[in-house]
């Protein structure tokens, strides 16, 4: 009897996987390009880190991380998730065009701001003419 349950929740997992796959692969394709994996025309300038684990019980093994962020024109950062790295955003310079997985497409401009938890997955592209600029401030795990 168990395996026939354990066989059941793994075969519920495969069609969630499959269904999910169904429903990203033409979000993505909506958004007008396949989603990059890898980034092109972007680089960090500075950035800080602080160590959580000694300032706040319970946040062993996480830091806090403020970045600025540069996206040159027809440059873009892969998709990537949030899944375990809560993000706030500043956006200084240029637009920014974010594609969220669901093929829902944001343009952030200068004094905007935005914020990316674990449901999120995205990627951005710069199709202006100058720099997209942004400050980003992030808790991740620390590496070992």
């Amino acid at each position: 009897m168990n395996s026939m349950i354990l066989k059941s929740a793994h075969m519920g997992r495969m069609a969630l996987f499959t269904a999910a796959l169904a429903i990203l692969g033409p979000a993505w394709a909506h958004a007008g390009d396949a989603a990059p994996t890898g980034n092109q025309g972007f680089k960090t300038t500075k950035s800080q880190v602080v160590d959580l684990g000694p300032e706040i019980a319970g946040m062993d093994n996480r830091q806090l991380r403020l970045r600025i962020l540069t996206i040159e024109p027809g440059g873009h950062i892969g998709v990537h998730s949030h899944n375990d790295r809560p993000a706030v955003v500043y956006f200084i310079q240029g637009t920014d065009t974010v594609i969220f997985g669901d093929g829902t497409v944001k343009k952030f401009q200068p004094g905007d701001v935005g914020s990316a938890g674990k449901a999120t997955t995205h990627w951005h592209r710069n199709d202006g003419k100058e720099p997209v600029v942004f400050v980003a401030v992030d808790i991740l795990h620390k590496k070992k």
